[in-house]
């Protein structure tokens, strides 16, 4: 027991470790990107490649900043890591047999793609919650924005919006357009199902869904990060 004890102790000031060094070092590598990896490995992919380059949050055009937040957490910079009223409506249709997207936030969707794993276990949601705690009260919210569009899944081995802007629009994150950055953030719900190099008619219905609410948030836009 004392030894179990010894080793979660070990193991949670390397993971607090990881969290402070994460708060000013940028993340070249993710728990997201390993498990695609493995998978790939497993599944005998071996022409699978990752593409992921790491820029800061000025060379990220304020376009997509504004998209991200438009499409999956409306409520980002009001919250402490937690959208209450989301996840109240989440539970509420899951116990109908129903399920709605949206529930998790931008900072959720941070602390498991950086150090975690997908699956919808006890023991990941737990540690999603403490690590979610964490990275709200050691990042803030700049970092928050900025390493989830570093890390996020755009596609089949593209991590981070730099490395999708060059691949889908053959551009950097700085120059992406207003429209360019509405299309990319419909994927973030399922990269796997929704393709960027072949958008479905309901990618581009979400597109003008995202445009649409990008201009009724104009005054939350107004308070992100400036640069």
């Amino acid at each position: 027991m004392r030894k179990l004890l010894q080793l979660l102790r070990y193991g949670s000031a390397v993971l607090l470790g990881l969290v402070l060094l994460y708060s000013f070092v940028p993340v070249l590598y993710t728990g997201m990107m390993l498990e695609r990896q493995l998978e790939a490995w497993w599944q005998g992919k071996h022409n699978y490649q990752q593409r992921h380059q790491w820029v800061p949050l000025e060379d990220i055009s304020r376009h997509v900043l504004q998209a991200a937040v438009a499409s999956e957490d409306q409520k980002f910079l009001e919250h402490n890591g937690f959208d209450m009223q989301a996840i109240e409506k989440a539970l509420v249709y899951n116990s109908k047999g129903k399920k709605i997207r949206g529930a998790s936030t931008i900072s959720q969707q941070t602390a498991k793609n950086v150090f975690l794993w997908s699956g919808r276990s006890w023991l990941r949601k737990g540690l999603e919650t403490g690590f979610t705690l964490l990275i709200e009260a050691v990042w803030g919210k700049q970092r928050i924005l900025e390493v989830y569009l570093n890390s996020i899944e755009f596609g089949s081995g593209v991590y981070g919006v730099e490395a999708a802007a060059q691949q889908y629009f053959r551009t950097s994150a700085a120059k992406l357009t207003r429209q360019q950055a509405a299309l990319l953030v419909t994927v973030l719900p399922n990269p796997h199902r929704f393709l960027l190099q072949r958008p479905s008619p309901y990618m581009y219905k979400r597109q003008q869904w995202v445009l649409k609410q990008m201009r009724q948030l104009g005054a939350v836009a107004k308070e992100l990060p400036e640069y």
